[in-house]
């Protein structure tokens, strides 16, 4: 099974780790990985900002990197969103492109989803000494169906429990530029997410998307809670502690 692994420009720039823990679980799974060095950026923000020429340039290129692979596997439901739901709106107007995003739409998953409902993954090498609570990212929650997947995955780590939170579904108020353009709503939409992960009391909060990570992590840390970590799921998977790349 030949897999391209889109690593997102985000897990690229500010969380390598994410990467190669993404990396890791695919060839443990016996997955024949390929990871285009060229790769930059799905579209997401340019589509989401109004620049649809931009956007459909960087559509073409992730096109045309990964058009030799049988899956796309994306550590992170926001990109993979991008990807399997707007792609074919975005290349609607190129009857040859389309086709191909359309082809590319129906082999691309997200991490989770790719090891539990393709892969079958029955076992996890890893430990984690503690609790965690999850985060349903709202790309992957609500484009791609991811739920259950996290959790079922969690579950097989030896010494890890599971500790839901209010409001796990709620948004953080990320949302890519949404953050920029409406600070005031974001910032309070993310102390919200922040008084869910504290009242949870859990060791660790696990999610499956960068920017969500970078937003909860920052403002925690800035309300003075210097203990919970934040972790992506592929790190918890894999026993990694989002720091080995530093």
């Amino acid at each position: 099974m030949r897999v391209g692994l889109f690593v997102t420009c985000l897990a690229d720039l500010m969380r390598p780790s994410i990467g190669l823990a993404t990396l890791k679980l695919l060839e443990q799974s016996g997955c024949e990985v390929v990871v285009p060095a060229a790769q930059t950026c799905c579209g997401q923000p340019g589509y989401n900002s109004g620049d649809r020429a931009g956007a459909q340039a960087l559509a073409r290129k992730v096109i045309s990197e990964f058009d030799d692979c049988d899956y796309v596997v994306v550590p992170s439901g926001s990109c993979g969103g991008m990807i399997k739901t707007h792609y074919a709106d975005l290349l609607s107007e190129f009857s040859d492109v389309k086709v191909k995003a359309e082809w590319l739409a129906a082999r691309t998953w997200e991490l989770t989803g790719f090891l539990v409902n393709v892969i079958g993954m029955k076992d996890v090498d890893a430990n984690f000494n503690g609790t965690v609570t999850y985060h349903d990212s709202c790309a992957g929650l609500r484009e791609l169906g991811v739920k259950q997947q996290p959790r079922e995955l969690l579950s097989k780590i030896d010494g890890l429990t599971i500790k839901e939170m209010d409001g796990a579904e709620q948004c953080c108020g990320f949302g890519g530029t949404f953050a920029i353009k409406y600070g005031d709503i974001s910032s309070r939409l993310a102390d919200l997410k922040c008084d869910d992960v504290e009242k949870a009391e859990a060791d660790a909060l696990v999610l499956g998307d960068l920017g969500c990570m970078l937003n909860i992590e920052g403002r925690l840390r800035r309300r003075g809670d210097k203990h919970t970590k934040v972790l992506h799921i592929a790190e918890v998977l894999t026993g990694m502690s989002g720091r080995e790349t530093e």
